[in-house]
């Protein structure tokens, strides 16, 4: 009788599931292969995830398509948006254009929690350590000392109520010291529908793509409409990995799928509705810089703000369809590649000043536009940096520059950290440069790393714009869930971030070597000073009689009779 219910019992468990879970998702996977100026390569690999998740679900358990580890973790805590990037190196803005999605060095997440949500902080702090086991990263460290809520810089790229955006339910921290290795790609991997055993995915072997001049690995989730009017929405969740190849390690610099994966593609995950590759020959039609093979599946014009692209499009079933296969690049001899346009934002910025006691922070922004530009820059100053607002001076050729807008919290020893926001309008064609003023405080011996002498990390500054130009813009638009989407986005703005270099400063540190060095002297001292000390103050002599054999007694009779002849003999 048991037997006989067992599949009537396995067809009203799939009966529900399919009922809660209809297969209303898909799946596309991306790859974008761009060459840069100075010899460099940008490989930008996309997951897409869309499920259109029906309202009445509060979890995120029952998906077809969806990672349940992270659905879980975001229903959970009630994240409306979420972007979390770890990265390992620095994007070069002003010689590779802007890439996909910007991130700074080490670890970075930005969260949007959900108008329901009562207290944000312990979600946040739940968050992250959730996100922490997950990916196998150090996001347990973020806390409040070093997360902030920005006011103008971060906005949700997800739909949203717009009565219903407040930056107090938006938390933002970074980890510059974070390092990126393959403990956190194996996790990001197994999000996948096909994991790494099938798809473009299998070509992120980790040995291989570590070695890069630039890696960054991205979550980023978000709420999306699902038709025209918006009156369903659907959940997507975008994996991506930016790569940055140098090819000057070869003499030849040709490049191809195998030279810089280890291998070629051997087919397109089973589950996904979309597997294209992408290659950037807009440097390729007058020139002839390169020959590309094999042949592509289609070719694709973009006229995005007046600049003229032309992407080569694969199909990786058709091209797999015999088996595994490369795409490669052959260079011409004496040939460079370069940029259509020079990009007309970039900022960098450094520490002025000597010695532990005090310095100045220095960020500078540059605007190779004709017309001023209008940005938003963020400062994340650490809280064991003592900054003097009154300090703050903001010059372009000479001349005073005043904030249009301006937001300033000081911070809190071990609490908060120091947070500064302004909306500055970038005269055109300059170089405008913002300072302040800052002291090194001194720590508790206990907050010190055990590297201590190597320094503290700080975390890039954010510098938020919307371009007039789409000049080497590479940015996916807000309502477009594929990178053929963005080929074509022309609009009136281009949103872009740039994040500037991660500063390691050296605060006043004490010799940790002296207490080590002090305390092997006392104990040595003291070990030398107590034994005998110990032996005469514990001990006592006591005469004690020693009895001899037969062979001891004679030899010492012997030894008795010499010396008495010895002595007789002398005299």
């Amino acid at each position: 009788m048991t037997h006989l219910n067992v599949p009537l019992l396995f067809f009203t468990i799939s009966f529900i599931i399919e009922t809660v879970s209809p297969h209303n998702d898909f799946f596309d996977e991306e790859l974008m292969l761009k060459p840069l100026s100075s010899n460099h390569v940008y490989a930008y690999f996309q997951f897409t995830t869309v499920w259109e998740a029906p309202k009445e679900i509060k979890t995120l358990q029952h998906s077809h398509l969806f990672p349940r580890g992270l659905g879980e973790i975001i229903s959970r805590h009630g994240v409306d948006e979420l972007h979390l990037t770890l990265t390992k190196g620095l994007w070069n803005y002003q010689k590779w254009g802007y890439p996909y999605h910007d991130a700074g060095p080490g670890a970075e997440i930005t969260t949007w929690f959900n108008k329901d949500v009562v207290n944000v902080d312990n979600e946040w702090k739940g968050l992250t350590n959730a996100l922490a086991g997950l990916f196998c990263a150090s996001l347990n460290f973020v806390n409040p000392s070093n997360s902030m809520s920005p006011e103008f810089t971060f906005r949700p790229s997800g739909i949203v109520e717009s009565n219903s955006i407040n930056s107090s339910h938006l938390r933002y921290s970074s980890l510059p010291r974070e390092i990126v290795c393959t403990e956190n790609l194996t996790p990001f991997k197994k999000l996948l529908p096909c994991d790494s055993k099938k798809g473009l995915a299998a070509l992120l072997n980790s040995a291989y793509i570590h070695n890069t001049n630039y890696h960054s690995i991205g979550v980023h989730f978000r709420v999306i409409c699902s038709n025209a009017v918006c009156t369903k929405t659907s959940l997507e969740l975008r994996q991506s990995v930016s790569l940055v190849y140098d090819t000057m390690v070869d003499t030849s610099q040709d490049w191809s799928i195998l030279k810089f994966f280890g291998m070629g593609i051997k087919g397109a995950c089973p589950l996904a509705s979309l597997s294209n590759i992408y290659v950037d020959v807009s440097n390729n039609n007058t020139n002839q810089i390169y020959r590309l093979t094999p042949q592509p599946s289609a070719k694709i014009t973009s006229l995005r703000g007046g600049q003229r692209n032309e992407i080569a499009v694969y199909d990786i079933r058709a091209h797999s369809a015999k088996g595994i296969f490369n795409i490669g690049v052959t260079h011409n001899a004496g040939a460079k590649v370069s940029l259509n346009y020079p990009s007309i934002l970039y900022a960098n910025r450094y520490i002025i000043g000597y010695g532990q006691e005090r310095g100045s922070l220095v960020t500078k922004l540059y605007n190779n536009y004709w017309q001023p530009l209008d940005v938003v820059l963020l400062e994340n100053i650490p809280w064991y940096l003592l900054v003097y607002f009154h300090s703050v001076t903001i010059t372009c050729e000479g001349q005073q520059i005043v904030p249009l807008a301006q937001r300033y919290l000081p911070g809190k020893e071990r609490k908060s950290p120091y947070y500064l926001e302004m909306v500055l309008r970038l005269p055109a064609r300059s170089v405008t440069r913002f300072s302040i003023e800052m002291d090194y405080s001194f720590l508790k011996w206990q907050e010190y790393p055990p590297d201590a002498n190597h320094g503290f990390y700080m975390g890039s500054a954010v510098i938020t714009a919307l371009l007039p130009i789409a000049r080497n813009y590479t940015a996916l638009p807000l309502d477009g869930s594929t990178i053929t989407s963005s080929f074509n986005a022309s609009r009136v703005g281009y949103l872009v971030q740039l994040r500037t270099e991660s500063l390691l400063i050296s605060l006043p540190t004490p010799d940790f070597s002296m207490p080590y060095n002090v305390i092997c002297l006392a104990c040595t001292a003291v070990a030398l000073a107590f034994g005998p000390l110990h032996n005469i103050s514990t001990k006592t002599l006591v005469l004690k009689k020693i009895e001899m054999n037969w062979k001891e007694k004679l030899f010492a009779s012997l030894m008795e009779k010499f010396v008495k002849l010895k002595k007789k003999k002398q005299e």
